[in-house]
């Protein structure tokens, strides 16, 4: 039999919690056509992203090359648009806000679109295994952050899950104050907290990673969460390599980030 050629679909759903139609972009592997079922692993992208992440980063080359050589597993790849949400269940009804820097956040149930419908609108129309030992949760930047959290408050739902050069900070900043209606719904949501006062399913592994020059300085973020991480007897990965808090950065060091999720 031969197989399907890898492709990118781009895609779209309307969102109740947010009230209105959001893209994504999917990434099937050479031979999914064959496949019965597969791992997915959902790639968020940073505040200034969209779905279109998933081409900036070349995602489709670099998981063509590995699966080709044996290096990782075939998997699906989803990046849904996040918008700058911060991945939160912010406000009940969708609106944007201008932070203290300028930038136009995003304010709505973004917590509820990605678990309640990204999550079964991907499993419905696409060969997943719709269980959580298969399925996958990594971001970058303000991503890495969602899929951190994310991962942490619905355990049940992933098993492996990665925070590339993640928006990982020790105080809540003056321009992230409008994601948030109070400090106790930032502790919420972050992860150091999650983590530290949470139990944490054995069967889930880690992937941090941030450049030694990241402008954000959040290399320091992902080693205060893996000292907690590893206190608590998960099992974390935590990289410091060359570069900084930008584009490039991530396309440097996308096949270590691919490789920990589908390992061959």
């Amino acid at each position: 039999m031969i197989n399907s050629g890898s492709q990118i679909i781009d895609t779209n759903m309307y969102s109740n919690a947010l009230g209105k139609d959001m893209n994504l972009c999917v990434y099937l592997p050479v031979g999914y056509e064959e496949a019965e079922r597969l791992p997915v692993l959902y790639l968020l992208h940073g505040r200034s992203g969209d779905e279109k992440f998933i081409y900036d980063v070349g995602v489709k080359e670099m998981a063509d090359r590995l699966i080709d050589n044996g290096e990782m597993m075939p998997l699906i790849i989803v990046c849904p648009n996040m918008e700058n949400s911060r991945g939160l269940n912010s406000a009940d009804t969708c609106t944007e806000v201008v932070s203290s820097n300028g930038l136009v956040i995003n304010l709505g149930r973004y917590e509820d679109y990605f678990i309640d419908e990204i999550i079964p609108f991907v499993d419905s129309r696409f060969k997943t295994f719709a269980d959580r030992c298969y399925r996958y949760v990594g971001g970058a930047s303000a991503g890495g952050y969602e899929a951190l959290h994310f991962a942490l408050r619905h355990q049940s739902l992933f098993t492996r899950v990665g925070g590339h050069m993640p928006a990982l900070e020790l105080t809540l900043e003056e321009e992230d104050e409008p994601y948030f209606r109070s400090e106790e719904m930032w502790l919420e949501y972050d992860p150091w907290h999650i983590a530290a006062t949470n139990d944490i399913m054995p069967d889930m592994h880690f992937y941090l990673d941030a450049g030694d020059k990241d402008e954000g300085g959040f290399y320091k973020g992902c080693a205060a969460l893996d000292k907690i991480l590893k206190n608590r007897g998960v099992d974390v990965q935590n990289h410091v390599f060359a570069g900084h808090h930008n584009i490039t950065y991530l396309q440097d060091n996308l096949d270590k980030c691919l490789r920990f999720y589908a390992p061959h």
